[in-house]
C-alpha cells in the first residue's frame, strides 16, 4: 500500500470519529433513554404477574379473595397497584368486596339465636334455645363451616360468586341488611327479620341498579345451597335414615329424596319450598311466591365420618328481569319437626314428620297425636302419657276385641265337631269344607268373626310404628332406666357387636318380647292353628327382639303395655263368657230353620265350589 493510501485511509477514519463525537448523546438523552428501557422492563414483568396470578388462581381453584400474594423468580411481592387491578380484572365492579375482614352479627328471639356473617352476607349459625344435643351441648342447628348460600350470575363477562365476598352490614333492632356495593352502579342486598317469636327468619334478596352490570342476556340468578348435616342424636343410623331433602311443589304435596341411599333429582316445575331434613330438625328455605324451574336437589352419605350424617345440596333459579329496582321474597325455617307447629304455617312442612301414608297417618293425625297433644298439657312424665294412651286405645278398641274374643269361643266350642268332620272327609277336603260351612251356617257362626277385629286393630299397631320413632315429644324425656324414650333403651352395653341385634340390651324389647310370647301362647289356647303355623307365630317375636332391640324404647314401651292390658282383658271375658252358654246357644241354632242370610263369605265359598263341580246344597 502507498503512501496516498495510507494517508486517505487515516483521514476516513478521522471523519468517523469526528462524527461520532460530534452525535453523541449527553447526559439528559441517556438518562432519558434508560426510563424508556425501565418503562418498558415494568411492562414486560408486569404482564408476567398477570398471568402468574391467573395462572395460580386457576391451579388452586381458589377465591381471588383469597389470594394475597404471588411469587415470580425472586419471591417480589406484588405491588398495591397490581393487587387492586388484579381484583379488578377478576371481580369487575365488585372487586372492592374481595378483600375485607369477617364480622359478626347476632340477633335472638325467645326460640333462636342467629348469627350473621358479612362474609357472604349470609346466616353463620343457628343456635335452638329450646334443645340441647345428645350429649347435652347446645344444639346448633348448622354453622358456616359445615354450609354454602350465596348467588352465582354472570356480569361484565365474569362470574360472580357472592359466598365468599364481603357485604357491609347495618343492623336495626331485630333487622340486618347487607349490602354488596358495586360503585357507580348499586347493589346486592340480603334483608333479613327475626320476628320476636317463632322458628322463621324472613330473607329477601334486594337488587338496585345493576341492570347494566349484569349480563343483558340473563335472566335468572342462581342461589347455590349446601349444608353438612352433623350428628345431635344419640343414635347416628337411626338420624342417617331418618334425614333426606323434602319439597314441595306449589300445588302437590310434600315429596322426598331417598333417605336409604345417594339421590339426585332436577325438579322440572316450580316449586314453594325445599327442606334439608334431620330426624328431630329441618331447615327450610320458602319461597313468598315460587322458585322459578329447575331446582337442582341431592343428598349423599358421608364415609368415614362417625360426626356427619348427610350432604345436602340445593341449587335454586331465582328471576331476573332487568328492572332498576326487584326484590325476591323469602322465609327460612329453622326448627323442630314438631307436627303442630309445622301445620300452624300453613305450608304443608308437617309433611316432614313422617306419620306413615293412608290410613296409618290418618290415625296418626287424627286419633294418636290429639290425644298425645291433649296429655302433653298437664305436664305429667311421658311414660305416664304413653300408660294413659295406651289404655284409650285400648278402650276404643274394647268391643272389637271382645267381638273377636267370643267368634274364638265360639270357634273353641265348635272344635271336637270340626275335627269330626275334617277326619270324616280326610279324602274330599272339599266335601269336608262344605259341610263345615253347612254346621257354621246352622250354628250362626262366623269363622271370620275373630279375625276382622283383629285385622281392624292394625292400623293402629303400625300407626304406633311410625309414630313414636318420629314424635319429638319423647326426645330426651326419661322414664325409668331409659333416659331417651326417643331411642333405644340400654341397661348394658356390649363389647362386640351382634349381628341383627346390636351393641347393646333393651330391657323393654325384652319385656315387650317375653309378653308376646306369652300372649301367643295364651291365644294358642283358643285356636284351632297347625303346628306349622304355631311355630310362625312364636318365631315373629324372637325376630321383634333384634329389630326392635335398636328402636324407640318408648314404642317398645307402648307394645309392652298393650300386651299386659290384653292379658287382662282375656282374664276379664274368661270370667264373663260361658262357654257352656255358647255351646248350648249354638244347638240351639242349629235345630232352627236356617232363613239367614248367606254372607258373601259363604256365597264366594259355594260359588268355587260350583266351579270344582261340586253342588253345595249336597
Amino acid at each position: 500500500m502507498d503512501r496516498n493510501s495510507i494517508i486517505g485511509l487515516l483521514l476516513i477514519g478521522a471523519v468517523l470519529i469526528g462524527f461520532s463525537l460530534w452525535n453523541a448523546p449527553g447526559a439528559e438523552e441517556l438518562a432519558q433513554r434508560q426510563k424508556t428501557q425501565d418503562s418498558l422492563v415494568a411492562v414486560e414483568q408486569k404482564a408476567k404477574l398477570e398471568a402468574a396470578a391467573a395462572a395460580n388462581a386457576a391451579k388452586t381453584a381458589l377465591p381471588a379473595a383469597v389470594i394475597d400474594t404471588l411469587s415470580l423468580s425472586g419471591n417480589e411481592q406484588l405491588t398495591d397497584s397490581l393487587r387492586a387491578l388484579q381484583l379488578q380484572q377478576q371481580f369487575g365492579s365488585f372487586a372492592a368486596a374481595a378483600e375485607g375482614t369477617e364480622t359478626f352479627t347476632t340477633i335472638e328471639n325467645d326460640k333462636l339465636k342467629v348469627t350473621f356473617t358479612n362474609k357472604g352476607g349470609r346466616v353463620h349459625a343457628v343456635e335452638l334455645k329450646e334443645y340441647k344435643t345428645s350429649n347435652q351441648k347446645p344444639l346448633i342447628l348448622f354453622e358456616s363451616d359445615s354450609t354454602v348460600f350465596g348467588l352465582n350470575f354472570f356480569a361484565q363477562n365474569r362470574n360472580v360468586s357472592t359466598n365468599n365476598l364481603f357485604f357491609e352490614p347495618v343492623k336495626k333492632g331485630n333487622k340486618i341488611a347487607y349490602r354488596l356495593n358495586a360503585p357507580g352502579y348499586g347493589y346486592l342486598e340480603y334483608a333479613y327479620t327475626l320476628p320476636a317469636s317463632g322458628y322463621m327468619l324472613d330473607f329477601n334478596i334486594n337488587i338496585s341498579g345493576l341492570e347494566q352490570v349484569i349480563a343483558a342476556n340473563i335472566n335468572y340468578l342462581e342461589l347455590d345451597w349446601k349444608q353438612n348435616l352433623y350428628k345431635k342424636e344419640k343414635d347416628a343410623a337411626s338420624e342417617q335414615i331418618n334425614s333426606t331433602v323434602y319439597y314441595k311443589y306449589t300445588a302437590d304435596e310434600a315429596d322426598y329424596l331417598s333417605e336409604t341411599s345417594d339421590d339426585e333429582e332436577t325438579l322440572p316445575t316450580k316449586v314453594k319450598w325445599v327442606a334439608f331434613k334431620q330426624q328431630y330438625f329441618n331447615t327450610t328455605l320458602i319461597a313468598k311466591n315460587e322458585f322459578d324451574k329447575p331446582t337442582k336437589l341431592s343428598t349423599r352419605h358421608p364415609e368415614g365420618h362417625d360426626s356427619l350424617v348427610k350432604f345436602m345440596t340445593a341449587s335454586f333459579t331465582i328471576p331476573y328481569s332487568h328492572k332498576p329496582y326487584e326484590s325476591f321474597d323469602m322465609s327460612f325455617y329453622f326448627g323442630p319437626n314438631h307436627y303442630q307447629t309445622l301445620k300452624s304455617y300453613e305450608l304443608g312442612m308437617e309433611k316432614l314428620v313422617p306419620l306413615g301414608w293412608g290410613i296409618f297417618g290418618w290415625v296418626n293425625r287424627f286419633i294418636v297425636i290429639p290425644i298425645f297433644n291433649f296429655l302433653g298439657k298437664f305436664d305429667m312424665n311421658y311414660g305416664l302419657i304413653i300408660l294413659i294412651l295406651t289404655i284409650a286405645i285400648k278402650l276404643m278398641l274394647l268391643p272389637l276385641t271382645y267381638k273377636a274374643y267370643l267368634s274364638t269361643a265360639k270357634m273353641k266350642v265348635l272344635k271336637p265337631e270340626m275335627d269330626e268332620i275334617q277326619a270324616k272327609h280326610k279324602e274330599d277336603p272339599m266335601k269336608g269344607q262344605q259341610e263345615l260351612l253347612a254346621m257354621y251356617r246352622k250354628a250362626g257362626v262366623n269363622p271370620l268373626g275373630g279375625c276382622l277385629p283383629m285385622l281392624l286393630q292394625m292400623p293402629i299397631l303400625i300407626a304406633m310404628f311410625r309414630f313414636f320413632p318420629a314424635s319429638i315429644e319423647l326426645r330426651q324425656e326419661a322414664f325409668l332406666w331409659a333416659t331417651d324414650l326417643s331411642t333405644y333403651d340400654s341397661i348394658l352395653d356390649l363389647p362386640f357387636n351382634i349381628p341383627f341385634y346390636g351393641d347393646h340390651v333393651s330391657l323393654f324389647t325384652i319385656l315387650m318380647t317375653i309378653s308376646t310370647l306369652m300372649y301367643t301362647y295364651l291365644n294358642s289356647q283358643m285356636t284351632a292353628a297347625n303346628p306349622q303355623m304355631k311355630w310362625v307365630m312364636y318365631l315373629m317375636p324372637i325376630m321383634f327382639l333384634g329389630i326392635f332391640n335398636n328402636y324407640s324404647a318408648g314404642l317398645s314401651y307402648y307394645y309392652f303395655l298393650a300386651n299386659m292390658i290384653s292379658f287382662g282383658q282375656q282374664f276379664i271375658f274368661r270370667a264373663a263368657v260361658d262357654e257352656k252358654a255358647i255351646h248350648a246357644k249354638i244347638q240351639e241354632n242349629k235345630k232352627k230353620p236356617q232363613t239367614q242370610t248367606k254372607s258373601k263369605f259363604q256365597q264366594r265359598l259355594e260359588q268355587m265350589a260350583r266351579e270344582r263341580g261340586v253342588n253345595p246344597k249336597k
